[in-house]
């Protein structure tokens, strides 16, 4: 298999009003389905051909495609990185983020931006085909402790409308560096998960680790909580695990950390995951009305071959309309 950087369809939007009670209307023309496979022992399958995949769309097998050349993409990264709350304890562990970087983009065409957010996303850097650019950006990143907000969904917003605005051929990710959970974001998680979609974009999250920060943040801040159903059950998650559940969602990887051994630990295995997916793709079956099932779909991938595999993909698309009153959900 030859080394690729993973991306997504979510769906294609054909309206998005900008207030609260908007409805989003969107039909996923394909899916795409980012996969890693691992052994039981950790060492990746490389040479797995698409008749080994299994891939189901809320339980029901589809007739999936194996895409083997990406390399000829471009890529267009968005570096989010929180620099409020807790995330000045973190800093000094993130001394190798500029290599991370360099180590996810590879040899293909690419050029990359930096956000730091608080309360509000703040551009840092636009995009740049420099490295040295971005790692002077990245080193300008200071820690606003008097911030009580990590508004992650804002953050992302912003980030998916930066790429949005590329009008572009690229792949688009982004790489979120934050706390484990939101903290007073205005955009609604399900503006999020499609959002997501609408651009075609990934998110690879390296998290702070909750049992340091978490902790002391709810002590100091409060909580939250979350609704019921299979989208909200998405919401749910993102409210628990905003950084995990993007990550999961759009088919990106997810590193934890609290030391500096196991931040460099997570680096190393996100960039070997990057370089080393297999791209799924199928066309959604149509309903009655000759489109997707509308609302969230669950996907599964199985290797039957090797069925103690663990295995890493896209969890989820969204197809059909968002309306307000589950896009109303905070």
């Amino acid at each position: 298999m030859r080394p690729i950087l993973p991306v997504l369809l979510l769906l294609t939007s054909t309206a998005l009003a900008q207030n609260p009670g908007y409805t989003l209307r969107t039909q996923s023309n394909i899916v795409l389905v980012p996969t890693t496979v691992e052994t039981r022992h950790g060492d990746v399958l490389y040479t797995l051909k698409e008749n080994q995949f299994v891939v189901e769309d809320d339980g029901v097998p589809q007739k999936i495609h194996l895409d083997q050349d990406t390399d000829s993409l471009g890529l267009s990264l968005v570096v989010v990185v929180q620099c409020s709350r807790s995330a000045g304890f973190e800093y000094a562990k993130l001394g190798g983020l500029s290599t991370l970087i360099n180590a996810m983009v590879g040899g293909a065409p690419h050029e990359v931006a930096v956000v730091e957010y608080g309360g509000k996303p703040v551009l840092v850097d636009g995009f740049t085909r420099n490295p040295d650019h971005t790692a002077s950006a990245l080193s300008r990143i200071q820690p606003c402790d008097n911030d009580p907000d990590a508004s992650t969904y804002d953050a992302v917003s912003y980030a998916t409308g930066m790429l949005e605005a590329r009008n572009d051929h690229n792949r688009h990710a982004i790489l979120l560096i934050s706390e484990t959970r939101d903290h007073g974001s205005t955009t609604k998680p399900a503006q999020v998960i499609a959002m997501l979609g609408r651009t075609n974009t990934i998110v690879d999250a390296v998290a702070f680790g909750p049992g340091k920060t978490e902790v002391l943040n709810d002590l100091r801040y409060g909580g939250g909580s979350g609704p019921i159903g299979l989208l909200v059950m998405a919401i749910n998650a993102l409210k628990k695990n905003a950084a995990h559940t993007l990550a999961a969602l759009s088919g990106g990887e997810y590193i934890n950390f609290t030391t500096q051994k196991g931040f460099e630990q997570g680096l190393n295995r996100l960039t070997n995951h990057v370089h080393n997916y297999y791209l799924l793709s199928f066309t959604p079956q149509p309903g009655p009305n000759g489109e997707p099932s509308p609302g969230m779909h669950s996907i599964r991938v199985h290797v039957p071959d090797y069925p103690d595999a663990r295995i890493r993909f896209r969890e989820s698309y969204f197809a059909g309309q968002l309306d307000s009153s589950t896009s109303g959900n905070n």
